[in-house]
């Protein structure tokens, strides 16, 4: 299996660097490479103290963090998965702010991870480095943008992948390689000191094996004033015609109607969240592409950079939208928020497939990934059109390869959601 490490901890270039982080964040040195498992960094233990005295201070003690590289880490290289763009920016001198407030809360840094170029698709291949591998489906790709960051923690590298999310970048990957993952609410994490995609769009999320881990990380990342409450006895609405849209659909219709004995769960027609009408993914994919542009149009222009060829279509048409694609486009995504707004009226919380089946093979071609794309953003556009947070339950496996579902709130119900999905799965 290949290493989805971009910066190793123990590459010597470094090293300095990676001692101030430890520094800093009074980390301590973990003296490993970037095989250690999960067992081998929690067993690194405390160099001061007992265990149960850092773990009350330091809430992430223990945890390896693996970072998406498009996050900044003051001294370290961001080369936002293309060896142009390293080359035409300087090492960073400042940290993104999630990624310290992590490592304040006793989390350690185990590297830099691959990301598809930009960030701009949700495959998981990226030309310029070794083919990641995804280590519970090996069959499978592994998902992207966040690929990294996403087989990090699969493969027992990492605890925590920290990545973005804008278009489903940490939602595919997460049901792709059967990890929790959370597409934070729109503007609660902080995008300071990293490489933009569509700053409307972008979020931060995070990825774990567990939910008691993904909570341990909500709770250190996010504000509590930036979190509201989901009724103790939830409105659930579960979007069934989608559900008939999937691979798995077998299986989540058997754990859905398990969930219908102890809950107030709601189907929704096809009327009530019809993605087609609604358009969602054509109007993302207008509104993000006008913002990508916008970001990188010039760089791209100037540098001429060496991307894969699937990406640089889309950036070449990325360039073409027009003034009144974009007027659409946002008319289109008011009536999308509008109706999200008055459909949260009737239910709570959303229930819907995060991805229409299992990942595509490895042997896919071009045509089949194509598609695979623009069903994904379908399903995926619902809360990034309109800021929500969507949490990734890792449920289910089938032909040998995982999948799940998802749970979609209102604006701010990170925290809740997460106390609510550890409440479905332990019933």
């Amino acid at each position: 299996m290949s290493s989805p490490f971009v910066l190793k901890p123990c590459d010597a270039k470094f090293t300095q660097a990676i001692k101030n982080l430890e520094a800093t964040f009074n980390g301590i040195s973990n003296g490993e490479d970037e095989t250690s498992s999960s067992v081998n960094v929690a067993c690194q233990g405390v160099a001061d103290g007992t265990t149960k005295a850092r773990n009350a201070a330091k809430p992430l003690s223990g945890l390896g963090l693996a970072v998406k590289d498009l996050f900044d880490v003051e001294g370290l290289p961001t080369a936002a998965g293309n060896p142009d763009w390293l080359a035409t920016h300087s090492v960073p001198k400042s940290t993104n702010s999630c990624v310290a407030n992590m490592l304040e809360a006793g989390a350690t840094f185990k590297g830099k991870t691959i990301t598809d170029e930009l960030a701009y698709s949700l495959h998981g291949q990226n030309k310029h480095y070794e083919t990641l591998v995804n280590p519970v489906a090996p069959a499978h790709i592994p998902g992207g943008s966040s690929s990294g960051s996403a087989v990090a923690v699969s493969a027992h590298l990492a605890d925590i992948g920290l990545g973005t999310d804008t278009g489903g970048s940490i939602r595919v990957p997460s049901s792709y390689q059967g990890l929790w993952g959370l597409r934070t609410t729109h503007g609660v994490v902080a995008c300071d000191n990293m490489v933009a995609l569509a700053p409307s769009f972008d979020t931060v999320g995070w990825m774990t094996r567990d939910l008691d881990t993904l909570a341990k990380v909500a709770d250190v990342c996010l504000e509590s004033a930036t979190q509201t409450d989901i009724p103790n006895e939830p409105r659930l609405g579960i979007a069934t015609h989608l559900f008939e849209q999937t691979a798995h659909k077998s299986l989540c219709k058997t754990w859905l109607k398990a969930l219908e004995d102890n809950n107030n769960c709601i189907a929704l027609p096809e009327a009530r969240l019809n993605l087609n009408t609604l358009q969602t993914a054509a109007t993302f994919r207008t509104l993000q592409g006008n913002e990508i542009w916008q970001q990188h149009g010039e760089w791209i222009e100037n540098t001429q950079p060496d991307i894969a060829n699937d990406i640089m279509v889309r950036l070449d048409w990325c360039k073409t939208i027009t003034t009144q694609d974009v007027e659409q486009a946002k008319a289109q995504q008011t009536v999308v928020i509008n109706h999200l707004n008055t459909l949260f009226e009737e239910v709570d919380v959303l229930v819907v497939p995060t991805t229409p089946g299992v990942a595509p093979r490895c042997d896919a071609d071009d045509t089949t990934l194509a598609n695979d794309r623009n069903a994904l953003l379908a399903f995926t556009a619902v809360a990034g059109l309109a800021g929500l947070p969507q949490l990734h339950l890792p449920l289910f496996t089938l032909h040998k390869a995982p999948c799940g579902l998802s749970l979609v709130g209102k604006k701010g119900n990170d925290l809740a959601l997460l106390a609510l999905a550890k409440t479905l799965t332990n019933r």
